[in-house]
This record gives C-alpha cells, structure tokens and sequence, in this order.
C-alpha cells in the first residue's frame, strides 16, 4: 500500500484544510450535531487512511463536544505521527492511553488508532460503530473493484474530502504541462497496493455505486489554491509530481527537468478534487 511522509503531509495540511467546501463541511457537522443532541452520545467517526491525523484537526473544532474517532491507517510511522501530532496541537492530554484522551478548546475527543490493511480488510472496518465514515485524499488511491466493495459494505453517511479529479493549472503556462500532466495521470492509474488505482476517475465511480444503492449523493469541487506564500509546499508538489512522471518512462528525462524547472518557481498552481458526502435513505 501506498504511504506518504509526514513532512509532505504537514505541508499540504493548509491547503487541504482550506480547500474544503464550505458547504458540504457544515451539513456534515449539521447531522453529527443532530446525533449527538437526540442521542445524548459522543458521535463515532472513522477516518480513512488518517495519515497523520489532518483530518481529525480540520473537523473537530466544528463537531459536538464530545466525540470518539477511530484513525485507521497501514503505516505504524504515520500512526504515531498521528499520535504525537494531535497531543501537541490539543490544549490537554487527558490520557495516553489505547485511546487517547484529548482537550481542545471546549471539545473532548477520544482517539483509537487502528493499523490495518484497508486493501484486504475494508469490511471489517466498515462494521465497527461509526455515525461517519471520513477520509482525506484518499479513494483516488485505490482500484474500482475496491471501491465497489466500499460501497457494497457502505452503511452509514460518508464525507470524504480532496478525491484528485485530474485538473491541473499552473502559471504562467508551460508547453510541457499538457503532455506532463498525461503522464502523470498515467502514474496515477498504477497500483498503489490496491489495484490499479481509479485515480481522477474515483469520484464519478463513488457516486455511480452509491446512488445505486440509495445513497443521495453530493459532490463540490474543493480545489487547491497555491501561489509563492507556500513556495515549499509548491516546490515540494511540483518536484513529486516529476518523480511520478519519470516513472512511467513517458516524457525524456530533458523534458522532465525543463519543466520542473519552470514549475519550482511558478507563480500559481491549482489542483482539483472533490468533496463527497453520501447519506443512506431512511
């Protein structure tokens, strides 16, 4: 299974928090507070593939005060970065423990971290108590087949944001970007441990198979927006989507490097994605 660093994942973490749509955030935390308040509970999340807990950060200040997050990732690197990086940004660590008690502001949120193999074992975890199912820049990563199995085992609301859609702009434009970014796309289809990834096709299969089952499904673009106040997160974005595109051989090892010449320095760039929230019927 694919697994991403923590340092590149502190980097995208603003743009990722700001891309959000607004829209579809606040609905989402609209039904939670619906759940909590006629169920006098703390509401039960699960998060996709957490990383290092980014997820948990953008949302939980907008959820009830009491809340149970259960953060499942393969890699036990990114696990204690998740842990360790949610004990520094929480006001109080209440408990250390198998679950991980923490204070922010007037919230209290429990944290399970859970190291498992969402390739073979996604139905499993789709059992566990959950109100939400929730993931970040995730389901591009993964094949068609899984996701039919995903939506198959679907039984609760899921809101997953920044699912790649294939756009990108950067400027001022380049004659490569065009050829580039096919190549990269062409990455993007190969096996990130789950078969051959659906990549920018992720979305309109997500809403196909859910709304076959009932679903009402809702889709808003959440693009990222970068210029040269996160020149590191650009260079960084610019230099790994390069490496992608040597991979595939597709683009002369010249052509590769004139461009990610040009696009180290760019002066904007914007990447697309969809947010996705997924209600069953009633």
């Amino acid at each position: 299974m694919t697994s991403f660093s923590a340092e590149w994942l502190a980097l995208r973490e603003p743009a990722d928090h700001r891309a959000r749509d607004q829209a579809l955030q606040n609905n989402i935390c609209e039904q939670l507070e619906t759940v909590a308040r006629t169920e006098q509970r703390a509401v039960r999340l699960i998060d996709l593939g957490c990383g290092s807990g980014s997820n948990l950060r953008a949302l939980a200040l907008r959820l009830p005060a009491q809340q149970h997050w259960t953060l499942v990732d393969y890699d036990p690197l990114l696990l204690a970065a998740a842990r360790a990086a949610l004990i520094g940004w929480a006001d109080q660590v209440v408990s250390d423990n198998a679950i991980l008690t923490l204070r922010k502001s007037t919230k209290t949120i429990e944290v399970e971290f859970a190291q498992v193999d969402l390739a073979r074992d996604i139905e499993r975890v789709l059992a566990w108590p959950a109100d939400v199912i929730t993931a970040a820049a995730f389901f591009d990563l993964v094949a068609e087949p899984w996701l039919v199995r995903f939506c198959k085992a679907l039984r609760v609301t899921l809101y997953t944001v920044l699912t790649y859609d294939g756009n990108e702009q950067w400027l001022p434009a380049h004659h490569a970007d065009a050829s580039m970014l096919k190549a990269f796309h062409a990455h993007q289809k190969t096996d990130k441990g789950f078969g051959v990834a659906a990549g920018p096709d992720a979305s309109a299969i997500m809403k196909r198979e859910l709304a076959a089952r009932g679903f009402q499904v809702t889709l808003a673009p959440s693009p990222w927006k970068i210029d040269q106040a996160e020149a590191a997160f650009m260079r960084a974005l610019a230099t790994g989507s390069a490496a992608a595109v040597r991979e595939t051989g597709l683009l002369s090892t010249q052509e590769v490097e004139q461009w990610l010449a040009a696009r180290v320095s760019a002066q904007h760039c914007s990447i697309g994605h969809w947010d996705i929230l997924a209600t069953p019927a009633q």
